[in-house]
């Protein structure tokens, strides 16, 4: 049905309706696209192609939006790439595209498969030494800076 915009708020617009009664568009139902300011879209006094969504405790909701079928929405030609989740069908996972990863490749061994505990126990030990010796350096750097 027609009807006219009878006056306009922050949240939408009241609308007088062929019978007499007073509508209301919500701000939401005035546009498909997102409206941030209604009179950008409507004036008072506009007559408006309105439909009745719903009546609720003697109100009447009304939509301009519903009454103009929405704009089509450009289509791309951009390939899509399909989704595939690690682990086979039905598994959830991230993105993962056609080609493989670059960091996929298989590790090559850099170090002789068996060693002997006291080989891994060095190794271990100077490890350790290393990253306990630049952790002391940086507590002494951070607790004289606090000194000052």
């Amino acid at each position: 049905m027609e009807g006219k915009v009878k006056s306009l708020t922050k949240f939408g617009a009241f609308i007088l309706l062929p019978d007499g009664s007073t509508g209301m568009v919500h701000i939401s139902e005035v546009a498909h696209a997102y409206v941030s300011d209604i009179h950008d879209h409507l004036t008072e006094g506009q007559t408006v192609k309105v439909m009745i969504i719903g009546m609720e405790n003697g109100k009447i909701n009304l939509s301009i939006k519903r009454t103009v079928a929405p704009a089509p929405r450009p289509q791309t030609n951009r390939p899509r790439t399909p989704y595939r989740a690690p682990g086979g069908p039905g598994k959830q996972g991230s993105y993962t595209p056609d080609r493989p990863r670059p960091d996929s490749r298989p590790a090559q061994p850099t170090e002789p498969q068996q060693k002997s505990f006291d080989d891994m126990l060095k190794q271990f030990m100077t490890e350790s030494d290393s990253k306990m010796s630049s952790l002391k350096q940086y507590n002494d750097r951070k607790t004289k800076s606090r000194r000052r």
